[in-house]
């Protein structure tokens, strides 16, 4: 997948959580990078399309609110999926800190 910004992503592998925000699905995934702007991430084929969803990514110490901008099949089935960062609202921030302990 080609990259589309002029911000240059650095390698950030590690494991991660993503939970859809309308429906708090839950799903594991494994990162490839990170930018200012957003996060390349590869997920399992058995997890649905999440382009247009808001997310919520859990990797390490990175948390990261965000738009699923784009989602490629790869050659061995996984999928390469594109996130682009939001702000943290005000509700999405109470939403957290009532949900996380």
């Amino acid at each position: 997948m080609q990259e589309r910004r002029n911000i240059s992503r650095v390698e950030y592998k590690a494991n991660g959580v993503v939970v859809v925000c309308a429906t708090g699905d839950k799903y594991f995934v494994r990162t490839k990078n990170v930018s200012p702007l957003g996060m390349g991430l590869t997920m399992s084929p058995d997890i649905p399309d999440l382009v247009g969803k808001d997310i919520i990514i859990v990797a390490n110490t990175l948390i990261m609110y965000a738009d699923v901008n784009r989602q490629v099949l790869n050659d061995d089935g996984t999928f390469t999926v594109g996130i682009h960062a939001r702000q943290f609202t005000p509700e999405v921030l109470e939403y957290l800190f009532q949900h996380i302990g």
